[in-house]
């Protein structure tokens, strides 16, 4: 689902967004509220600093989790978390905070 997210410092729209609990109904039909455990990026051509450079300081300061960013380009996966930064290569999987397994 399509899905604005209002973080405290802006209104956001992430590629994926990870919840470990689904949103409260009435939330469903305007910008959520809740923050979301982890957030994956994928990046867009003319967009690689925004995606690479911006976003994932942005939502850990918003206190995502995790922050994954992949660029389909270079197959380069980001796995970005407060205490570190992982750079990768697509396919992986990465184990999220949350208990959550994604392969990228």
């Amino acid at each position: 689902m399509d899905i604005y997210i209002q973080f405290p410092n802006g209104l956001k729209r992430p590629d994926i967004a990870i919840f470990c609990q689904e949103p409260p109904e009435e939330e469903q039909d305007r910008a959520l509220t809740m923050l979301p455990e982890a957030v994956i990026e994928v990046v867009s051509r003319g967009f690689e600093a925004k995606d690479l450079e911006i976003g994932p300081p942005f939502y850990l300061s918003q206190g995502v989790k995790d922050v994954v960013v992949f660029d389909p380009t270079t197959l380069l996966v980001l796995h970005v978390r407060k205490e570190h930064t992982k750079r990768m290569v697509s396919p992986v999987e990465i184990s999220l905070e949350c208990g959550c397994q994604v392969t990228v």
